[in-house]
């Protein structure tokens, strides 16, 4: 825990109720005679990164986040529709998101990402390509990070031990080979952790998800986690049109128009499904 003067203390949780996450603004008390600290209530949250667990509740991840940054890379094979999951949980949030994609140092880039960066681009996401293996644009990811509170996910073996590695000099955190038989990376970090950054804020490092799923409540809310289709929604014939079958459905017409993006609209049509899938599971 670290108290308002910067100092680092050992805490420990008052009850069993207490579930403090990395970010979360907390009351605690010494305890008498030792060095801990008791952590005895937690703040309201300005925000929560969540998802449902195994058994179906919701599991926080990190609290009060000002920035989502959402990593891809040339290797393993991007699949951007975890990143349109992870940009979905932003704008629900509230909470800006980004897209890095790393690893430009390979040459010829296996996954060519220009037509998809441009997708994020023209809706509005900050976009960046990177290596942290040759230092390349890392500082402007440090720009874009500064003076917030920052979470960095994506899928296994992008790099983001790596890209944290290179913004935090004190984050020693463990980065891991691509498995060659599977073409995939091992999970390298196993504890939540707020990073200091030199520049000012900081980063929530937290166990990569391999298949994140937004707890995501209502075909409204996936509908709001798009924001180019929240955008064309109000022209739509019907007020509670899903934008899949509906007749006078302005999206589907900007989909078949090219001005929203038929891959993040299948993107979209596949999270819906999957929350109606879940819906009729509970």
């Amino acid at each position: 825990m670290k108290l308002p003067d910067g100092q680092l203390v050992n805490a420990r949780i008052k009850g069993k109720r207490l579930r403090p996450v990395c970010g979360d603004r907390v009351v605690a008390e010494p305890i008498e005679s030792e060095e801990d600290w008791l952590i005895t209530a937690i703040n309201d949250r300005d925000n929560e990164l969540s998802r449902p667990n195994q058994r179906g509740q919701t599991e926080v991840l990190a609290a009060n986040v000002d920035l989502v940054v959402v990593v891809a890379a040339a290797t393993p094979k991007p699949d951007w529709f975890i990143v349109d999951r992870y940009l979905s949980a932003t704008e629900n949030m509230g909470v800006t998101g980004a897209v890095v994609y790393n690893k430009i140092d390979l040459e010829p880039d296996p996954s060519d990402a220009t037509e998809v960066l441009k997708e994020y681009e023209v809706i509005g996401y900050p976009t960046l390509r990177c290596s942290a293996k040759s230092g390349a644009s890392l500082d402007s990811l440090q720009t874009l990070l500064a003076g917030k509170t920052a979470i960095i996910v994506g899928q296994s073996g992008v790099g983001k031990s790596s890209l944290i590695n290179y913004l935090v000099d004190s984050a020693d955190l463990a980065t891991a080979a691509i498995s060659e038989k599977r073409g995939e990376g091992r999970h390298t970090t196993v504890n939540s952790m707020m990073l200091e950054l030199p520049g000012g804020g900081s980063v929530i490092d937290s166990p990569g998800v391999r298949d994140y799923a937004p707890a995501l409540l209502s075909a409204e809310q996936v509908g709001r986690g798009f924001r180019e289709i929240e955008a064309t929604r109000m022209r739509c014939r019907f007020a509670n049109c899903r934008h899949t079958r509906e007749p006078g459905c302005a999206v589907k017409k900007d989909v078949e128009q090219g001005r929203i993006s038929a891959r993040r609209y299948e993107s979209y049509k596949r999270l819906l499904n999957l929350t109606d899938r879940l819906a009729r599971n509970t």
